[in-house]
């Protein structure tokens, strides 16, 4: 038969109450004989009884204190406290219920601690760099976690944790700097010390928060491999535009001049004034998609003269519409002016190309140029789709395209130029939507 709490403890105490009811039928008899001793009877009495409460209390005040504890060590993150009770009650149900408790959040924690470790070496061994920046209330951004990838680009392999982001850009490569120190994702080039090599990385970045606090994740990719896989691809592929454009024009051309060639033998020279004007359009053609290749191919060198931007971009206002930003309104520099004016022109017809459908209004293409110490930053702005990160990845490739009739030559060629006159060119897709392709020149005396 099973008693439950609240039944044993009124067993424990039932021959002390029976006592104190016949207590005051004794204090009656007693009275008559001695006051005194009636009060000494009724205190021990009292006495007893508090005695066996107490006693009857001391297991269940050990079970709650343990049961308090076990809370505290699992509020602690230890689950490897037990409580025992051996009893068939309520309290056992309790500590039954408790101990499963605790059984499943061990197993939960011993879970989540495998799914962590084992995404701390996924995450540690991945070659892509990992920062993530904590932004505090002040404005200040701090290094909350950075894998290896991102310890050894950033910090030469030693740990990141808690430094401040600002001091940290600091020392690091200008490129690289002003990639990390502007919004948006973005690709750009690194060049070595010695000048003859160079990285081209990928820059992704997520803002989230956490706790209420604003957090942001930048990833960083070095692409330099896989472009060069790209470049033996897109070489492949570019033999076979050629093959196929050759094929297109001479294949025609060698028809008509036999065609040609049978109309003179058999004297009818009517149709031949046709037969040559067409000769001629596919041989321009062909002239003209020989030249386009050449020209990338063989770039000459660039012809340095001093020229004043704003002349310079009111040039380029009369092929293609667009707005002009001078910080200064007398801002020089040192470039050739037919190969900047190609380099711009190649980046402002793609931002017209991406805005097809907006008004000039909502397209807000312009082009900002700004002083720099020591060198010139040209930004060259608009409103539209912006890039998928597998474009922007692959947008600098030369032939690498995602119009249907497009070369892939446009911003391949005007990179070319930029590197020519020893600046460089990187492309980040803005905030609040759109493109910027920058082009920072270096300043020449």
């Amino acid at each position: 038969m099973r008693l439950g709490l609240a039944s044993r403890l009124f067993l424990r105490l039932l021959p002390w109450l029976v006592l104190a009811a016949a207590l005051p039928w004794a204090m009656l008899r007693w009275w008559q004989f001695s006051w005194l001793a009636a009060a000494l009877a009724c205190a021990l009495l009292l006495l007893i009884v508090a005695w066996s409460l107490h006693r009857a209390l001391q297991p269940l005040q050990a079970l709650f204190r343990a049961l308090a504890g076990s809370v505290n060590s699992y509020r602690d993150g230890e689950y490897n406290f037990g409580v025992r009770w051996n009893s068939d009650d309520e309290l056992g149900e309790l500590v039954r219920a408790h101990a499963e408790m605790g059984a499943v959040l061990r197993d939960a924690r011993q879970g989540l601690a495998q799914r962590e470790l084992l995404l701390d070496t996924m995450v540690q061994n991945t070659p892509v760099a990992m920062l993530l920046l904590a932004h505090g209330s002040d404005g200040t951004r701090r290094v909350f976690y950075a894998n290896l990838a991102a310890r050894q680009l950033l910090h030469g392999g030693r740990k990141l944790e808690g430094q401040r982001f600002d001091a940290l850009l600091q020392t690091l490569p200008a490129e690289l700097r002003e990639a990390l120190d502007r919004g948006g994702d973005s690709l750009f080039t690194v060049h070595a010390a010695n000048g003859d090599d160079e990285q081209v990385y990928h820059l992704a970045r997520r803002d989230f928060r956490l706790n209420t606090r604003r957090h942001e994740l930048l990833l960083i990719r070095v692409l330099t491999a896989e472009l060069r896989r790209q470049e033996v691809q897109t070489w492949k592929k570019v033999i076979r535009v050629i093959s196929h454009e050759l094929n297109n024009s001479l294949a025609p051309i060698a028809s008509l001049a036999h065609s040609g060639n049978e109309l003179l033998r058999r004297s009818r020279h009517a149709r031949l004034e046709q037969v040559f004007a067409t000769i001629e359009e596919r041989a321009r053609h062909l002239e003209s998609f020989i030249r386009g290749y050449a020209r990338f191919a063989k770039l000459p060198q660039p012809q340095l003269q001093r020229v004043e931007w704003a002349a310079l971009l009111a040039t380029l206002q009369h092929q293609v519409a667009f707005q002009v930003d001078l910080h200064q309104p007398d801002l020089r520099g040192q470039v050739d002016p037919a190969q900047m004016e190609q380099a711009l022109l190649n980046v402002l017809k793609n931002s017209h190309d991406a805005c097809a459908g907006l008004s000039m209004e909502q397209a807000d293409i312009r082009v900002r140029v700004i002083p720099l110490p020591g060198c010139t930053r040209i930004e060259i702005l608009d409103r539209g789709p912006g890039m998928s990160e597998a474009v922007l990845q692959h947008a600098l490739i030369p032939f690498y395209s995602t119009k249907r009739n497009g070369t892939g030559l446009g911003l391949a060629l005007t990179r070319e130029i930029v590197e020519a006159h020893g600046g460089r060119l990187s492309l980040q897709n803005r905030r609040d939507g759109g493109l910027c392709v920058a082009v920072q020149l270096p300043l020449r005396g």
